[in-house]
Formats: structure tokens, sequence, C-alpha cells
């Protein structure tokens, strides 16, 4: 690993950057509070071969890694456009498909995700489960050389604009004790198969949704690799999600930071800018010092996994999300602060990411999990459930 990026990431940085600046906040706003999607966006990074920079060239990808795609997902979100589908349909499925399916699966699926014409939620949440995944109860019985799921997901991202959901599940003869998870691709059209959008009080075009699964019947070829797939099918979709996770906070950040440090240089009391007041410069200087902390341990992760030890990814991918988000919401946090009645105003946009930037320390696994795992497989401490 390099601290210094090639000439390649360099411009891809560079191009990304310049197309999310061109949309901008205005345009995620105006998307989200008119029910739009932010498909011009989408559209055109997908025919930029950004959204697709991680899949393999033979199928119209860019040929590179989670590295690539997660300076992607830092710039858009830096712009102040950070778009959630990214850490689900190239990442997560993308990276799984890629690696696990089949030749006719990979054909079917990984050109359109790729170009961003398909995209493809995962569902894996469950209402009885949440972060106990060992819990699953979504069951895939045989039924001939068919598949039949029955099951509940919740918090799923973005199934309304997705033409599929890779769906975790269990064989139903699989032991309860232990998760050997099952993945299926499941048309949003397939009969048996409805979704209902949850409410948030969020500022994000890209909702969630609760999903039902009632005698879904899926041809023999809706699964992905082995019906038997332990965790290590899990791990090649979780360290990606949690790598783009860690991007897409460390993007935010910047973009909140950016805006505190503009308005701050510019506000004067008392003929000075109140950025030269230790107060408001340290709390803000402590941000780009812990933000460039978790963008390090990002870049570890995604090396990591691009050199494909999916185990040795594990650790920094759940410690670049745990850093990213605690960075992320203390900025966000003193970005209002430091702008004072200002911070709350639609002017300055810096309000709507109180929310946002809330999430990154829920989902896509909360910081006492990540605090869980670094503590039994990184100490090596007893295990507390």
């Amino acid at each position: 690993m390099s601290f210094v990026e090639t000439a390649e990431r360099a411009d891809l940085r560079a191009s990304v950057a310049a197309l999310a600046t061109k949309y901008g906040q205005d345009y995620f706003r105006e998307c989200a509070r008119e029910g739009r999607k932010t498909d011009e966006l989408w559209s055109e990074a997908g025919k930029l071969g950004f959204i697709g920079v991680n899949l393999p060239e033979e199928y119209g990808g860019g040929g590179a890694g989670m590295y690539e795609l997660s300076i992607v997902m830092e710039e858009i979100a830096a712009a102040g456009t950070g778009l959630l589908m990214l850490v689900v349909s190239p990442a997560i499925c993308g990276n799984i498909i890629a690696r696990f399916g089949t030749d006719e699966q990979r054909d079917r699926w990984l050109p359109g995700l790729a170009d961003g014409s398909i995209t493809m939620a995962f569902g894996i949440t469950e209402p009885d489960a949440g972060s106990n995944s060992h819990q699953i109860t979504t069951t895939a019985s045989r039924d001939g050389s068919d598949w039949v799921l029955n099951g509940r997901k919740v918090y799923i991202s973005g199934v309304d604009q997705a033409d599929a959901v890779l769906i975790v599940g269990r064989s139903e003869d699989a032991k309860t004790g232990k998760l050997r998870p099952a993945l299926f691709i499941v048309p949003t059209d397939a009969p048996g198969f409805e979704y209902k959008m949850i409410d948030m009080e969020l500022v994000n075009p890209e909702k969630q949704f609760g999903l039902y699964l009632d005698d879904v019947r899926l041809p023999a070829d809706a699964l992905v690799g082995s019906p038997d797939a332990a965790l290590s099918q899990l791990f090649a979709g979780l360290n990606p999600e949690r790598i783009m996770a860690a991007a897409s906070a460390v993007g935010m950040g910047r973009f909140a930071l950016g805006k505190a440090v503009d308005y701050v240089k510019e506000r004067t009391v008392w003929k000075t800018p109140i950025g030269a007041h230790q107060a408001i410069a340290h709390p803000l200087a402590q941000g780009k010092i812990e933000l460039e902390m978790a963008k390090l341990m990002m870049q570890k992760a995604a090396t990591l996994y691009d050199a494909g030890d999916d185990w040795g990814a594990a650790e920094p991918a759940n410690m670049a999300k745990y850093a990213a988000a605690e960075a992320c919401v203390k900025i966000v946090d003193q970005a209002v602060q430091s702008m004072g009645g200002n911070g709350l105003t639609t002017e300055y946009g810096v309000a709507p990411l109180l929310s946002l930037a809330r999430i990154a320390r829920v989902a896509p696994v909360s910081r006492e999990m990540v605090l869980n795992f670094v503590a039994q497989t990184s100490l090596g401490l007893p295990k507390s459930y």
C-alpha cells in the first residue's frame, strides 16, 4: 500500500469530483423533497464507468477494485450527493456475483450493474434478528428443481429502484445455531414478493423498505454460489459494505468540514474572523485529524480486500466504518455549532446532515457490534452474547 495515490487513482478522484460537483447538494435535496431519484447522476456516473469501476472488465466493469470504488463513493459524498445504492449494487451484490456467480449469472447481471442500467438491492436484516444474522429465519426450501422462499426483511435500501434483491436466507434444513447462509437473486416483480416503504425522518432520495416473501418461487439458477455457503460469500459482500460506509462517512465529513471552514473564515465578530479563535479552530482541526485517520484505515481495508484477503480485511473494514462514523458525526455537529443559527438554515445545507450522519453510527452495522467484533476477534476477549 502506497501513501501516494497513483496517477490513475488521482485522475479518477478528480473526474468523480467534477461530476458530483456539477450536480451538487441542491440537486440531491431537490430529488429527496420532490420524491425523485437521482437518476441523472446515477446514469451519468454509470456511462463514465464510475459505478462499475470495481467489476471485471470482461463484463463491462473497470477491472479495478474496492479502493477505486471507495474513491467514487467518497468524492460523490464530499460533493453533498451521497448515493447509498453505490454501497449496495456494485459493492455488495456486484462483488458477490463476480466471485461466486455462475457464468450465466455474471452474463445476466454484471454488465448492467457495471453501467448502472441494472440496480440490485441487498436483503439481510430481519425484524427479529437485527445485527444477529445467526438468527436469520428466511428459509429456502426445494420443490423439484425450484427454490421456494418465505420470510421477512427490514431496512432494505432502494428496493423501489431495484430490478432484483440479493436475499440472504438459509436452506430449510440448516441448523439454526450457526449461520449457513444461502444467497438468492429475487426479481422485484416475482410473484409473492412485496415491499413497503418505511417512513424515515431523513432528507434522502433513497428509501428504506420492509420486504415480505410469501412462497416466492425461484428457478434453480437464482441461487448464487453454494446452498451451504457458510460465511465466505457474506465476507465477499459485507467487507465492501463496511468500506463503502466508511467512504460515505468520510465524504460527508469532508463536505460538512468544508462548509464550516468556509464560514468561519468569513464570519467576523469584533473585527476578527471567528475561525481565529481556538474554541472554533481546535474542534475543526480535531475533526480533520480524525477524518484522515479513518480514511487511512479505509484504504488499508480496501487494499487487503483487493489483494484477496477477506479475513484480513474484516478488522480494518470494521474499524474504518467505526472511525469514519464517529468522525463524521462529530464534524457535522461541530459544523452546525460553528455556524450558529445559520447552521440550521436551509441555505447553508448542513442541518440535513445531522440525521444522515447519524445513520453511519447505526448502519450497516452498529458501533456496538463493531466494538464487539474488535473485542472478541482482535483482543481475544470472551463473547458477550
